[in-house]
């Protein structure tokens, strides 16, 4: 590629700007030249050039780039545009220890919204099998006496829901918040009791329709809702 032609796309920046700007400009190049996955970049001279930066500065930028999975390095092609796992960096950071309580609060309350809204994809995906499965899970439910039980017999529910929708990006965000239970159980007022229980809602998915399923998942997690108001 002629350095004329990414002069058109890329302006140059000045001396004393530092790497969050390249970086932002190559974000830009990028979106306004609607590259694909797999589509190979201009070599870090020609872009350095392009930009008016030192390869020192662009280098940190592409760092960047590569650290967010937008970009890497290939053997006999150079750099190329790639898909990013846009959960993983989420995964990496997503430590209960290391996160304030606003932002606890803040993901639970997400995990609130999301269970909320399961309806459609399970009764397009459910099975028999499902449905078996969570049966199983709720009669285990029986032998609970102690909170380790209970929270366990929680995830194990939750995570079966998430896992018959069928969407995996759903899945590992499920995953990622199971750290949150504690969370929960440091917050959560027993005295407060929902009138929709696991069985309730396998039952439910069983034999109901959608829109009982949303109103019973709704009642099946009041207590939280009812706790935020607090």
């Amino acid at each position: 590629m002629e350095i004329s032609e990414l002069s058109k796309d890329l302006k140059p920046i000045s001396a004393d700007t530092r790497a969050d700007l390249v970086e932002l400009r190559l974000r830009e190049y990028l979106a306004n030249k609607e590259l694909r996955t797999g589509d190979v970049l201009p070599t870090e001279l020609e872009l350095s050039a392009a930009l008016g930066v030192s390869r020192n500065v662009l280098r940190e930028a592409l760092s960047r780039l590569r650290m967010l999975g937008l970009i890497e390095s290939r053997k006999k092609r150079g750099m190329v545009l790639t898909s990013p796992d846009i959960l993983g960096s989420f995964e990496r950071v997503l430590n209960p220890q290391l996160i304030d309580t606003t932002t606890l609060q803040n993901l639970f309350e997400l995990r609130l919204v999301l269970e909320s809204g399961l309806a459609d994809l399970l009764f397009l995906r459910k099975t028999e099998k499902n449905i078996e499965e969570l049966e199983a899970i709720v009669d285990n439910e029986k032998f609970i006496d102690d909170d380790v039980f209970r929270v366990n017999s929680e995830i194990a529910f939750h995570s079966k829901l998430y896992e018959i929708t069928g969407n995996d990006t759903l899945k590992r965000f499920q995953v990622m918040l199971l750290p949150l239970f504690d969370f929960v159980l440091k917050n959560e007022n027993r005295s407060v009791k929902s009138k929709v229980s696991h069985a309730d809602l396998v039952q439910i998915l069983k034999e109901g329709t959608k829109e009982e399923f949303v109103i019973g998942m709704r009642e099946h997690l009041r207590p939280h809702f009812e706790l935020l108001q607090k």
